[in-house]
């Protein structure tokens, strides 16, 4: 049983590792074709069936997503974006709970209100993976990416409080609005101060450890603590992870050395990559499982169910994005301060919408029986409704994405490349300042150190230049300086391992020096780029 298992993840993985070289050749978001890679994966005869624990999805898989995805985000984007995020990620997942609540009610054959409310609350919440994928691709603008990312951070504790409430009034036959509410208002508030709260121990253990694999282990956990601190306070593990990932953003720069940024950004890269790439295509093996849970003659059925939900929530984002848009700026004062942003943006936000990882735990967490010890009416069913609303949504949407960004020639936003310039003015300012101090306190001319002024003065020009819009020969300049960088790196690198193929330094020196060379293509932004 346990080689099954072993077998099982060994095959999941090479097909993650597989269909996302596939994606990245097709230029087609990598969850989509994972969803489908796993659905071609469930025909293969043989293979064991999937069955998916929502304990493990929900433990194993969100805290690190959520809080990665918190880490990522700025915190000052969100907090000036707060009022459209707040919209999308409490009045839209209201509305949609609702409007696919009415419409599931109305095609699916026995369904109460309670099961009705349930999928409303379970296909809710947009999950921002697949649209972020794709949107940091193409030139959007800036405030798009920190709506959707920061939707996706808040919808999900909402979306969740609903689906608890409605899943409740299912096992026992009882709603109260005022319960509901206070359990809001408890969860949220009591998610945010345990993840803040995890995230200034962890900040203190941070400062403390002394030890790279320590620091990064240390930021690994922190989610998981978090997650299981809210949980086991009855209070939103979903906040807890978004506040403790926002907060870390902040106390992390000055917490660790650069050798554990570098490291730790590089293991969470991997982290993410395997769970996201391992949730998408188990969404598409365990279809096969679900279709076989219910009667002969059904499934047909609950497809068109399935497609009618999706388009009601699809619907509902495409009325509510625009009238959320423009209903505050009524107000003079909120229109002078933030004026009414290009159509094209209000499309991208009104069509990214997929559905994915807590939709699917959502569903797969419906519990079994009621109070009194009844099956649960309809569980299978309102579980296959919920996948064929995540497919429809990442193949539909997910594809289709890109080419309208394209289509739509949104106008581009220079309002972050303005603020990086900004801020590597006033980083080499400081720097020049902080040298012509060490030079004064050295009290002899030094030519290293004159070297070193010389690479800032080089590289305060070029900003200059930046800034004064001279685009054509700074650019070219920048182009030509590295491509005679990567070529040098280049030489350097192939006459270390020859030195050590013959024999005149060991593994051990080539592979010191050869960080070193490496560090250097990461900062000169030459990283992922390869021999020719």
């Amino acid at each position: 049983m346990i080689s099954e298992t072993v077998e099982l993840v060994t095959l999941l993985f090479i097909a993650v590792i597989g269909l996302n070289a596939v994606a990245r050749r097709l230029f087609v978001p990598y969850p989509i074709l994972l969803v489908i890679g796993g659905l071609l994966l469930a025909l293969v005869p043989g293979l064991p069936s999937v069955r998916l624990d929502p304990d493990i999805v929900f433990f194993l898989f969100l805290p690190p997503i959520l809080w990665a995805a918190a880490y990522f985000t700025s915190f000052r984007d969100f907090s000036a974006n707060l009022r459209p995020i707040a919209l999308l990620a409490v009045g839209l997942v209201l509305a949609t709970t609702a409007v696919v609540a009415a419409i599931a009610h109305a095609v699916v054959p026995g369904l109460g209100w309670a099961g009705a409310a349930a999928l409303g609350a379970i296909v809710s919440p947009p999950d921002a993976v697949a649209a972020v994928a794709i949107l940091r691709r193409l030139r959007i603008p800036r405030r798009v990416l920190v709506i959707l990312e920061g939707e996706s951070l808040v919808n999900d504790a909402m979306a969740l409080v609903l689906y608890r409430t409605a899943v409740g009034a299912m096992v026992t036959g009882s709603f109260s609005l005022d319960a509901a509410a206070r359990d809001f208002v408890l969860a949220a508030v009591g998610g945010v101060a345990i993840g803040l709260a995890v995230t200034g121990l962890a900040g203190l253990a941070l400062r403390w450890a002394r030890d790279s694999l320590t620091e990064i282990a240390i930021t690994l956990i922190a989610p998981y603590v978090a997650w299981s601190l809210a949980e086991r306070a009855h209070t939103s593990g979903v906040l807890a992870c978004v506040a403790g990932g926002l907060l870390l953003r902040r106390v992390l720069s000055s917490a660790v050395p650069p050798a554990t940024r570098l490291q730790g950004r590089a293991v969470w890269d991997l982290l993410i990559f395997a769970l996201n790439g391992v949730i998408f295509i188990l969404i598409g093996l365990q279809l096969r499982t679900l279709a076989q849970s219910v009667r002969p003659g059904e499934l047909g059925a609950l497809v068109w169910q399935g497609l009618l939900v999706s388009l009601a929530a699809i619907v509902t984002r495409l009325i509510w994005v625009p009238i959320g848009t423009w209903l505050p700026r009524l107000s003079a004062s909120i229109r002078a301060r933030d004026p009414l942003p290009p159509w094209q943006a209000i499309a991208v936000v009104s069509w990214a919408a997929m559905r994915g990882i807590v939709t699917l735990a959502a569903a797969l967490a419906l519990p079994l029986v009621t109070a009194d010890g009844r099956p649960l009416p309809l569980r299978e069913q309102i579980i296959l409704l919920a996948f064929v609303v995540i497919l429809v949504t990442l193949v539909l949407q997910g594809l289709s994405l890109g080419p309208m960004v394209r289509l739509l020639r949104i106008p581009d936003d220079l309002a972050q490349e303005r603020e990086e310039i900004q801020a590597r003015e006033r980083g080499v300012h400081a720097a020049l300042e902080r040298l012509a101090h060490i030079e004064q306190k050295a009290g002899v001319a030094d030519e290293q150190l004159a070297d070193l002024r010389r690479h800032y003065e080089e590289r305060a020009r070029i900003i200059a230049e930046r800034q004064a819009g001279v685009a054509p020969s700074s650019s070219l300049a920048e182009a030509a300086f590295k491509r005679a960088r990567r070529e040098t790196l280049d030489v350097e690198r192939r006459t270390l391992i020859r030195l050590r193929d013959d024999g005149e330094i060991s593994d051990e020196v080539l592979l010191e020096l050869e960080r070193e060379l490496d560090v250097e293509a990461t900062t000169q932004g030459l990283a992922n780029l390869r021999d020719e």
